[in-house]
């Protein structure tokens, strides 16, 4: 059971979290250098009559206080508006409707990668530590870890471009439920590359609660009672080191859905990340707030989701 003190706990964490975060993100917006108006007009802002900037001021809503814009966001907010977008004049919520479902889905699939590959090789090297296949696995592991997500997807396009005339797609995106094979060719290259780094991430801690748990006494007497080594891999090892294996996945999950902005904009993906990139440059701040809550708000529900699974895996934790 979830106790009704940990489960308010959270709640208002939450809430504080989500608070935070559109603060912050508020004030560092307004804090860039340029605004609104010459992220439109560009050099031409400059020839702008004081009535002529004060009217596009009005227009955008940048003539109030800070509070004042600040005050009455939260409470379109909380009345379910998340604003229009000051360069298309479209909802914010259906621009994000739009992108949301492509970055979840690159990161749902990059997860997967990366999980099953990651647990796989951390098996096997912490199978057999110090071997030439654990020296191997973890050389692997510190590139994956090493190499940028921009320069490994600037890579991939620049090989597959040369071998195989592969140009990431610039026109409309194909969502899954019209064509499996169309959608996965627009994404499997960009989930391939997001899953490096977090297998990279994955094989450290899998190797790592192996090895730690290949020592414990329980294994020592299966292994004396003659069980197959297989057997004693998957169903006494690596099942005792499935906690600090799924927190550590939830947590890089909810890092996934936020960091994607690079390879989207490598890949020419319309995903959060690259609405995201766009409404910071052109300055607008209704896009880029509502996109930073959503993103946020999905953190925080992932790390929730993670310590709900932790509990229900570890005992100890429902315990304390």
């Amino acid at each position: 059971m979830i106790g009704w003190r940990w489960a308010a706990a959270r709640l208002g964490g939450t809430v504080l979290t989500l608070f935070g975060v559109t603060a912050v993100v508020f004030i560092v917006l307004r804090l860039i250098p340029g605004d609104a108006i010459t992220a439109a007009l560009g050099i031409e802002s400059g020839a702008l009559t004081p009535a002529q900037r004060a009217a596009l001021e009005y227009q955008y809503g940048t003539d109030r206080p800070w509070i004042v814009q600040f005050a009455d966001w939260l409470g379109q907010l909380l009345r379910g508006d998340l604003g229009l977008s000051l360069t298309s004049g479209k909802s914010v919520g259906g621009l994000i409707a739009a992108a949301l479902p492509v970055t979840v889905e690159l990161a749902v699939l990059a997860a997967a990668m990366g999980t099953v590959t990651g647990v796989a090789l951390g098996v096997l090297a912490g199978s057999g530590p110090g071997r030439a296949r654990d020296s191997v696995t973890q050389g692997v592991t510190l590139v994956g870890l090493a190499v940028p997500e921009f320069v490994l997807g600037t890579t991939v396009v620049v090989l597959l471009a040369e071998a195989f005339g592969y140009f990431p797609d610039t026109g409309t995106f194909v969502p899954l439920t019209e064509s499996l094979a169309g959608n996965l060719s627009q994404l499997m290259y960009p989930a391939l590359v997001l899953a490096v780094g977090f297998a990279a991430n994955v094989v450290r801690a899998t190797r790592s609660e192996f090895v730690e748990i290949a020592e414990a006494d329980f294994v020592r007497t299966a292994r004396g009672k003659g069980l197959p080594a297989a057997r004693v891999r998957l169903a006494h090892i690596l099942r005792n080191a499935w906690v600090p294996i799924v927190t550590l996945t939830g947590i890089q999950f909810g890092y996934l859905l936020g960091g994607t902005v690079i390879v989207e904009h490598v890949f020419a993906l319309p995903g959060m990340g690259r609405l995201l990139y766009t409404a910071i440059s052109d300055r607008d701040y209704p896009v880029v707030q509502g996109a930073v809550l959503v993103i946020a708000a999905l953190f925080v529900l992932i790390n929730l989701a993670t310590d709900l699974v932790y509990r229900a895996l570890d005992p100890r934790t429902r315990a304390s």
